[in-house]
């Protein structure tokens, strides 16, 4: 029989399951993990402006795309093209950047699922007498894993022929030479400091749902159960 449990901690870690996988989805599919150094306008860009900034502006790279100025559009106001520099994957600037797609987007797909699984998780806490909660939480500390690989592979990849198109020559592995880290970046490392915390509360939304204060509530006949 499904009885529907609501408690304040099996709720925030629902809510937490979600906003980790868009926050680290988000931060994937970026352009800005890093800011290039500063490109000054050309004088034909300077002749064709007729308002707005005029200072140097910044381009911008990430593990695939890229966000950049183009010539000819500020007729539009539209200065910056963004898009994946990459056609496929073999395209991609780096090896270690290929790593890094890699373990980034298997830990996404596995918070991406605990994140559905994780609504039903209302209605249904176990399967087979497995603790779903344990389960998700299990997997989400795996995923936080395949997310740290990829961003300890992706300053790696810093000396590829792009990063220096975009960072100067200075530029090598684990050295941003011109460039500095974009929000993608943090938001990454955000995203996978939450994603092990997510993975430790999810032991006390399996201890809020099967508290005893729960089961006097089944006990008695309630199929909506609703706790603090």
């Amino acid at each position: 029989m499904c009885h529907i449990i609501v408690t304040c901690r099996s709720m925030l870690w629902t809510l937490l399951s979600i906003v980790v996988a868009f926050t680290e989805l988000i931060a994937f599919m970026s352009a800005d993990w890093l800011i290039g150094k500063a490109k000054p306008l050309s004088s034909e860009d300077m002749d064709n402006r007729t308002g707005g900034s005029q200072e140097p502006y910044h381009p911008t790279l990430g593990i695939y795309g890229r966000c950049t100025r183009i010539s000819h559009m500020q007729l539009f106001r539209q200065d910056t093209l963004c898009g994946p520099y990459a056609e496929n994957f073999n395209e991609i600037a780096s090896g270690f950047w290929q790593a890094t797609a890699i373990f980034v987007a298997l830990g996404i797909m596995i918070l991406c699922t605990m994140a559905f699984v994780s609504v039903f998780t209302l209605c249904v806490q176990s399967i087979m007498k497995k603790s779903i909660f344990n389960v998700c939480g299990l997997l989400q500390g795996i995923a936080g894993l395949f997310l740290i690989l990829g961003l300890i592979l992706y300053p790696a990849g810093w000396g590829c022929q792009k990063a220096i198109s975009y960072c100067g020559p200075y530029a090598s592995a684990y050295k941003l030479g011109d460039c500095s880290l974009g929000w993608a970046f943090y938001t990454a490392i955000g995203g996978t400091i939450l994603t092990f915390i997510c993975a430790v509360f999810s032991a006390q939304a399996e201890i809020a749902t099967s508290s005893d204060k729960v089961q006097e509530e089944i006990e008695g006949g309630k199929k909506l159960i609703c706790l603090l």
